[in-house]
């Protein structure tokens, strides 16, 4: 082979290898994204035999939302604090630290709170931490009230109002308050208080559930932005639940017996006292010696102050053994209601057991156990759980 030769073959392999950069690639499989590691959870052992209790809870619901506000009442202040509903164990500390202030434009620094529930413990601590010397009456103390019988967790918007009632006014005053309230409950979790956070399971066979923040289109209407909690739509293989998705978000939980018997203690040491009596007329408020009283009465505020909107949320609860291996948290069962009217279902695990939910029967004064709502509600847990175990295995 000549010189000649030589620099036109290598003149062709240049062109060749030109060409070649410039030829199309065949293109690369896609890839898709990794899959999170499947979370896995312990089951729920639910059933009948496990049942240890059944609670009843009447929630002070009125369709305009919880009053807060100060009035003269002869020559006293009497500040008004009542009417949460199922939102009371959520917002007590918001709702307790805003009427603490309005007592602040009475110059005496003795205060009278009516009702030992957890609206009216945190109004008393909120007004100790202000320099009130606080008297409690209460005709009944934990762990005897309708506080002691919440499920509970934090949510601030359940059975709080009728939407068609909302003004801006209430509005910018609720939202203060959950500011408030979330902040405090914060500071206190840990055991003393039993408060703590946990994960929060929606099974779901809707895929457009796991938009949204905390309580769906009207939660998240109501709530600040700043404390809606991040939820997450886990994907098929994701989860444990016998549906094809399942929500998880992030949820406070607070066991009631310890929490407000840890209230009651720190008023105790703060120097409070706590007379028992019930108020049957208003001529009965009057005639207390302190000239600002905080009414934190609930349901008792519909005849005594003769508030015609007040009415109960009649909630019932429950509860199956405990399980300590048990540290999540359910909203729903293995499948919708068959009709909106169904109702959902929610599993909460506490120390003194696994709690069952999710009855709020309207203007229901009974404190009788219903017994439809309990066998629906222990039935679809343990079609929900054994479910969880059948796709487990």
């Amino acid at each position: 082979m000549n010189r000649r030769s030589v620099l036109h073959l290598g003149g062709m392999a240049a062109i060749g290898f030109a060409l070649e950069g410039c030829a199309p690639k065949a293109t690369a499989p896609p890839q898709l994204a990794p899959r999170r590691p499947p979370v896995r959870l312990p089951v729920v052992n639910a059933s009948w035999d496990r049942v240890i209790r059944t609670t009843i809870g009447l929630r002070p619901h009125r369709p305009s939302a919880f009053v807060l506000k100060a009035d003269r009442f002869g020559a006293k202040t009497l500040i008004h604090n009542f009417g949460h509903g199922g939102a009371g164990m959520s917002l007590s500390w918001g709702t307790g630290s805003m009427a603490a202030d309005m007592a602040l434009a009475h110059t005496e620094r003795r205060a009278a709170v009516m009702g030992s529930g957890v609206v009216g413990l945190t109004s008393a601590r909120e007004l100790q931490r202000r320099g009130f010397d606080v008297t409690i009456y209460a005709a009944t103390v934990p762990p005897d009230t309708t506080s002691n019988m919440s499920l509970a967790g934090f949510t601030p918007t359940s059975g709080l109002l009728d939407q068609s009632k909302r003004t801006p006014e209430w509005d910018a005053q609720f939202r203060q308050a959950v500011l408030i309230a979330y902040r405090r409950l914060q500071l206190l979790a840990g055991p003393k208080y039993g408060i703590s956070w946990i994960m929060n399971y929606a099974p779901t066979d809707n895929e457009a559930a796991g938009r949204g923040g905390f309580g769906g289109a009207t939660g998240t209407a109501l709530m600040p932005e700043s404390i809606t909690n991040p939820r997450l739509l886990l994907q098929p293989g994701e989860h444990p639940f016998p549906t094809k998705y399942a929500v998880e978000r992030t949820e406070m939980r607070i066991e009631p017996s310890i929490y407000l018997d840890a209230l009651m203690n720190d008023f105790l040491l703060w120097g409070g006292k706590v007379v028992i009596r019930k108020f049957e007329t208003p001529p009965d408020v009057a005639a207390l010696s302190e000239n600002v009283i905080v009414n934190c009465t609930g349901l008792g505020s519909k005849a005594l102050f003769n508030d015609p909107e007040l009415m109960p949320l009649k909630g019932q609860l429950t509860v199956l053994m405990p399980q300590s291996e048990i540290t999540y948290a359910t909203n729903g069962g293995a499948r919708a209601p068959v009709t909106p009217d169904a109702g959902f279902v929610h599993m909460m695990p506490r120390t003194d057991g696994i709690v069952l939910g999710g009855t709020s029967l309207r203007d229901d004064w009974s404190l009788d156990v219903n017994e439809k709502e309990r066998q629906r509600i222990v039935e679809t847990h343990i079609e929900l759980f054994n479910l969880m175990r059948a796709v487990r295995t």
